[in-house]
């Protein structure tokens, strides 16, 4: 049996609109699609492992509202873990405004709601929940201190953290050692060693995630698109490159992978072969609207990584 994945992390209901492309400052443009789901990254990374296959718990909060209980149910309907995620009364639920545009680019607006609620003491009652867990998930759309608490605790536990960085901002250096992994994407492997967020090449991704392990980071990961993702331990570097597809939504594509990654891992895959697998997951996500909508299953990934050996 798969080992043990905790997911520790937000839960928002995602509104989403489509149109040719995003607007600008002060404009307004009519759109053509609009449609609304269950996200946050905290669940979009549950949901999307178990739908791999994992075995997962989702810790978090979420309103007391039909966003909280839609949010709930779709997390329940993957096999997921629910009994830790609680509703705040009163409050209402997170969620997330999304413009997309028809070349897949997307921009977002979170109100955190019930997420941020989520506390450190929340984290120390819930540690039963970490029992037996072998991989813990972070994000940073929960409040810093529940995501440093959430490291502590996993690591006492005996878990390893996988960490991402989303949305950028920036985190001590105690978070960056407690975690085992971390996978910022190219804007946020920038914005945490405080440069100004670009589209890096390999050589340049390489110089920030060697800064990130002068500050106590163990393996960085960092996600570069439609290039794959570099892997850096500190012992040496790979790129793992990403299969060709035809982006028509990026949202949610770094969830995925680090759903693939974890679920790989808990397999027992070394990990050059997690993210070739993670890679390939997130790929395939593009491909679809939505963001948890665009999770593959495990049959429909297995079938597209023998189409595209």
């Amino acid at each position: 049996m798969a080992d043990k994945i905790v997911v520790i992390g937000s839960l928002n209901m995602d509104l989403v609109g489509c149109a040719a492309r995003i607007p600008v400052v002060g404009e307004t443009i009519t759109g053509h699609t609009f449609f609304s789901e269950p996200g946050g990254k905290g669940a979009n990374q549950a949901y999307a492992a178990a739908r791999l296959g994992g075995r997962v718990a989702m810790l978090g909060r979420v309103g007391s509202d039909d966003f909280g209980l839609k949010m709930r149910a779709n997390l329940e309907r993957v096999n997921c873990d629910v009994s830790g995620l609680l509703i705040v009364p009163d409050v209402s639920s997170g969620i997330a405004l999304i413009f997309v545009a028809d070349t897949g680019q997307n921009s977002i607006v979170i109100v955190p709601g019930a997420n941020g609620r989520f506390s450190p003491e929340n984290i120390d009652a819930a540690k039963e929940s970490l029992a037996g867990a072998a991989w813990v998930l972070l994000q940073l759309e929960n409040p810093l201190p529940t995501v440093l608490a959430a490291a502590r605790a996993a690591t006492r536990a005996g878990a390893r953290v996988i960490l991402d960085p989303a949305p950028a901002r920036s985190v001590p250096d105690e978070l960056l050692t407690l975690a085992h992994i971390i996978t910022p994407n190219e804007t946020e492997a920038a914005i945490l060693v405080d440069l100004p967020p670009a589209n890096l090449n390999s050589d340049q991704a390489l110089a920030i995630a060697r800064k990130l392990q002068a500050r106590g980071a163990n393996t960085v990961i960092v996600k570069l698109g439609d290039q794959g993702c570099l892997l850096v331990s500190p012992e040496n570097s790979q790129l793992l490159p990403a299969p060709t597809v035809k982006a028509v939504d990026t949202t949610a594509a770094g969830d995925v992978f680090n759903a693939g990654l974890a679920v790989a891992l808990s397999e027992g895959w070394d990990l050059p072969s997690a993210g070739k697998f993670a890679n390939a997951a997130a790929a395939l996500s593009v491909t679809k609207l939505g963001a948890q909508a665009s999770a593959p299953t495990r049959a429909e990934l297995n079938d597209f990584i023998r189409g595209t050996a």
